[in-house]
Order: C-alpha cells, then structure tokens, then sequence
C-alpha cells in the first residue's frame, strides 16, 4: 500500500430542491459573481432566470460570461480572468456541465496571477494553490469536475489540451440536480457515462495489491452503475433514478475516493486528449474508441488476470475460464457496451480523422517519454493503438 492523503472539501446538495440553497452558501464567500455557461439551454431551461432571480433578490451582484466551448478555450478563460480583475469578482459561479466547470476553475485561478494568461499555469504545469472560490450548479453527469482538483484547457492555436490541478481548484459548493440532466440528448448520455466509466479504469483499476479489496469493489460498482443506469437513461431521458445514479457516480469516479494511492498515468485520457486537440471531438466519444484497443493492445498474460475480474465484476462474464480468453471476453464487452449499448461510431474514421497527426499526437501524448500504467507505453505504442482505432 502507499502512503496517501485524502482531502475533499467540497461540499454537495444533491437532489431537486437544493437550489434554494445556492445564495446562502455564496454569501459566505463573497458577493460579486461571475456566472459562467456554456450555450443557450440553461436559457432554454429556465435554469438561467431561476439562477439570476436567486442571485439577485438576495443581494448579490451577478456578471456573465457565456459561450464557453465543448473543449474550454484558454482564450475564453483568460476573457472570463479579465472580467474578474475588471469587477473585483470575489466567486466565480458554473453552471452547466465540466467544460463549463473546467472553465471556471482555470479562470479563479487565471485571475491571481499577474499575466492573466492560463497558459502561463498550463504549460508550467504550475500545481495551483491560490485561486477564487468556485461553486457549481451542475447539469450533466461526465467529467467528475465537479467535486475535483482538475481542469482541462485546450490550446487550439497550438492542438493542446492539458489538465491544469491543483487544492485550490476544487470547487466550495456543488449543486447536483439530476433533473437538470434530463434535457441531455442521447449522444450526450452516452458520451458522458462512458467517461465515467473510463475515469474508473484509467486512474485507478489497474493497481493490483496496491489498494484496497474495498476500495477495488467500490470502484467495480461505480463501473456497474455506469452499465446498468446509461441505457436506462438514454431510453427513458427523465428517469430521476438513472439520472441520479449517473450524476453521483461522475461525482464518485474522480473525486479521490476511489484513489486510496494508487494513481498512475492515464493512458487513454492522455491519448484521447490529442484527438480532442487536434480534432475538437467529444471526449467520451473518444475514450470509447480508444479504450477497447488500448486494452486490446496491453493484453498480455501479466495484465489478463486484472482485465478478466473486470469482465466478471462488472459485466457478469462466467469465472472460471482461462484469463487470456476471460479477458478477450471482457474486452469484446466493453466494445459491445460502446458501439452497441450506448451507440456509439466505433472508428476513427468514421469521425473524419485519418493518421495524418498520428506520429505528433503520439510524442504529444507521453511528452516524449513514457506514459506508465498496467504496462508501459512509449509514442510507438500510442502511434499504433491510434492505428488500430481507424
């Protein structure tokens, strides 16, 4: 086991009525917000008024910035940092889903750096320690950003998309309202739970005798979750329980509790985050095409054994088969779940991506070294698992 240290001090209303609650809790953080969103259907919905009403019959002072993208610009986090300087803003205010929320926390932190450029954090890989507070009013079940330490900022003018991290990025407040999700389409319900899913495997699955048996089976019933409530979802848009049960394991997947020290590199999140770089795609669309191949291209006689409990634990594959095939099993189940349960195109190609960038995206991918996890993989490894998802 390694030593670790666990601290989350978000904290969470989750549920229908909670919203009441939001002035109350950014009052005591200050009174001059900057209300961050996305598109127009917070306006759509009615969340956008709700939320302005709130604010402004309790005495705060509300400012806005819209538009931010599916894959956050560091653009429009410095145009929000600026707005924040400009008006003495002391809460920054998300409300939508991670891009937004990603958004928001590189802006509290954009903000108290005298350059007022991300990029400075981002390419200095600066572990952040100051920024403004961060609350959240959450819309969709993906991204875990909401009780995290993590954004992810993409650079368009040079294809990159970096996690910026740090304590000071974990949002006060978050507002989970599973009904709030209940206008996402199809595409969306997908694309989100299967970041969840990835999240899961990707941080932490692979450990071994590192963790925990508890921690090991919590993180096997957040991936069940993800499998049994997603279709669910995607058939039935305004079922509150599978709503929910997506919403709270987002929250789950990548808030440390299922980390107990045993972090290590994230393979397809750093493979995936090059497609998005280059490309702008959804990012759980990628992750459900890379994923498969990746654990297609690890498989090995050291790795089947942890890919074969998968299969068993989460998707009810028969024990007692040789691991290799248990694993083979397991893999093609995750594919199945992919393309077929959630719906997904199963090729790059299908997306209009070639191999054009494969060889750049792939030193991009490692920084020129190595990214480690079940087994280690060099830019030659990432260049061919990118290979295999055309």
């Amino acid at each position: 086991m390694k030593d670790f240290i666990f601290h989350n001090p978000d904290k969470v209303y989750f549920g229908k009525n909670q919203i009441k609650y939001l002035p109350e809790e950014l009052l005591k953080l200050g009174k001059r917000v900057l209300f961050v969103y996305g598109g127009g259907s917070i306006k759509k919905s009615g969340l956008y008024d709700t939320i302005n009403e709130l604010l402004k019959t309790n005495g705060l002072e509300v400012f806005e910035l819209a538009g931010v993208e599916p894959n956050p610009r560091h653009s429009t986090v410095n145009k929000g940092a600026e707005i924040c300087k400009k008006e003495n803003i002391d809460i920054v205010l998300a409300v939508g889903g991670g891009s937004t929320i990603d958004c928001s926390k590189a802006i509290a932190a954009t903000t108290l750096i005298e350059s007022g450029d991300v990029w400075e954090l981002v390419s200095n890989n600066v572990w952040v320690t100051k920024a403004l507070p961060v609350a959240v009013v959450l819309t969709n079940a993906a991204t875990g950003s909401e009780m995290d330490a993590w954004a992810v900022i993409s650079n368009m003018n040079t294809n990159e998309k970096i996690g910026l991290g740090g304590n000071a990025l974990i949002p006060k407040v978050a507002f989970e309202n599973p009904e709030l999700s209940f206008s996402l389409s199809a595409y969306q319900t997908a694309c989100g739970a299967f970041d969840i899913f990835n999240h899961v495997l990707d941080n932490y699955y692979f450990a071994g005798e590192a963790t925990f048996d508890m921690i090991l089976e919590f993180q096997e019933a957040v991936m069940r979750a993800v499998v049994k409530w997603a279709p669910i979802a995607m058939k039935e848009p305004d079922n509150y329980e599978a709503r929910a049960n997506l919403m709270w394991a987002s929250s789950m997947a990548l808030n440390t509790v299922l980390d107990a020290g045993t972090v290590h590199d994230c393979a397809c999140h750093a493979m995936e985050h090059e497609l998005s770089a280059y490309y702008d795609i959804t990012h759980g669309h990628g992750l459900a095409i890379i994923t498969p191949r990746w654990l297609e291209y690890i498989l090995n006689e050291r790795t089947a054994p942890a890919i074969y409990r998968l299969g068993v634990m989460v998707f009810g594959i028969e024990e007692s088969l040789d691991e290799i095939l248990g694993a083979k099993k397991t893999i093609k189940a995750i594919s199945d779940f992919c393309f077929n349960t959630l719906g997904l195109k199963s090729n790059l190609s299908d997306l209009g991506i070639d191999d054009k960038y494969f060889k750049e995206m792939a030193e991009h991918a490692c920084f020129g070294s190595i990214i480690t996890g079940p087994e280690n993989l060099t830019s030659s490894d990432i260049e061919a698992v990118y290979k295999m998802c055309l």
